[in-house]
């Protein structure tokens, strides 16, 4: 069973300006293998297949929440493969049941293997390690960033989105930003919103896109994964007034900016923009127990 290609709703968010905002619903693409994690995987997987691979294999890697985790482990429940999650940080090894992304993956049939933060940053050694274990098994980098990846990106733009003057995401390993930048026609401006602290990512980026038509901003509060009280209230206040439920990590933090950059005159009048709300809702249970954690909730 392959990947099939899906239809996503495009949805106008309301502004007091002489602009137009929209969001792409690619979170809707699936409710786990969720928003840009399931282009990201579309060709890697379905050319994987077509070589008819023996006692097909997938292995990936990932934080204790991670979204590529949790959707990479959706997707082998849900084809039929067997998953193997290599997991930053030993120190929950003990008590990773206790984590709602883990413990997902784990009920979707996903192993784990846990590893020392300074083995994860150094992953050279371990791929090789783990190539001579598992010499059939598709080996996907963290966050799941690789050509195949990008070029699967390219399913996020359609005919619906050549109107637009503006597409817009979040940033994180930068392969849907570059898939985005790289597809995107000659008169639309891409933005990067990143959520991570990454110098390097602009050198990343360009790797894959060759096009200098994206801008990246700052959108970390800065760290990953940090969550402050302001990114809170904006999220609970977008889904009240809009009726979309966006993450603490990725798109709240990118759709904060935009509306940062709308009320700072940024975008020139009568333009319309575009932001692909990119999923990670399965994040949210981690993110409130980690708040709880810190009597935040």
């Amino acid at each position: 069973m392959k990947i099939p290609e899906i239809l996503i709703p495009i949805i106008e968010i309301p502004l007091k300006k002489n602009i137009q905002l929209f969001v792409k619903r690619e979170d809707l693409v699936h409710p786990e293998i969720s928003g840009n994690k399931y282009w990201k995987l579309f060709y890697n997987i379905n050319n994987y297949l077509d070589k008819s691979p023996e006692d097909p294999f997938i292995i990936t890697f990932g934080g204790a929440f991670s979204n590529h985790i949790s959707a990479v482990s959706a997707l082998g429940k849900k084809i039929g493969i067997t998953t193997l999650g290599i997991i930053r940080g030993e120190e929950i090894q003990n008590k990773w049941q206790e984590n709602p992304t883990l413990k997902s993956a784990s009920e979707n049939g996903m192993n784990f293997r846990f590893v020392t933060r300074e083995i994860y940053r150094n992953k050279e050694p371990l791929i090789k390690t783990l190539e001579k274990e598992f010499p059939n098994a598709l080996i996907i980098p963290e966050g799941g960033t690789n050509k195949l990846a990008v070029e699967g990106i390219r399913h996020m733009l359609s005919f619906e989105t050549k109107s637009f003057d503006y597409l817009c995401a979040a940033v994180g390993t930068g392969g849907t930003i570059a898939g985005i930048s790289k597809f995107a026609e000659e008169n639309q401006k891409v933005l990067g919103f990143k959520v991570v602290d990454d110098i390097s990512l602009n050198e990343k980026i360009s790797a894959f896109t060759e096009r200098n038509n994206f801008t990246l901003f700052e959108a970390h509060d800065g760290s990953y994964g940090k969550i402050t009280n302001e990114n809170i209230r904006f999220i609970n206040d977008f889904k009240e007034k809009f009726g979309i439920q966006l993450d603490p990590i990725y798109t709240g933090k990118m759709m904060r900016k935009i509306f940062e950059l709308v009320e700072e005159n940024f975008f020139l009048e009568s333009s319309k923009i575009l932001a692909f709300h990119t999923g990670g809702l399965q994040g949210i249970l981690g993110a409130n127990e980690l708040l709880r954690k810190k009597n935040r909730d």
